[in-house]
């Protein structure tokens, strides 16, 4: 069963709530960014507002930081996949 969350109320119930933000939000590059990164992924995995906290990021534009158990990359290629089909949809309506 999908849980619906008015726009906001999902953070109230996220696993990161009670973390540092900086976690999500790398400053290091290397190997320090990459255990960072991971640090934060793995709260992500057992969250329970991950997609809408996903939705969120890519609906506003989220260029930085970990949302939604994703990286910029990421949300970089969900944006040009969404695209894609949404191009796709167009061309056969």
């Amino acid at each position: 069963m999908m849980i619906e969350y008015p726009t906001t109320d999902w953070r109230a119930a996220s696993a990161c709530l009670g973390s540092d933000p900086d976690v999500f939000f790398p400053v290091a590059v290397g190997a320090g960014a990459t255990t960072q990164v991971s640090r934060a992924l793995r709260i992500c995995a057992g969250c329970p507002v991950r997609q809408p906290c996903l939705d969120f990021a890519i609906q506003s534009g989220e260029k930085d930081g970990i949302w939604g158990g994703t990286t910029p990359e990421d949300r970089v290629r969900a944006r040009r996949a969404l695209r894609h089909r949404h191009s796709a949809l167009l061309a056969t309506g």
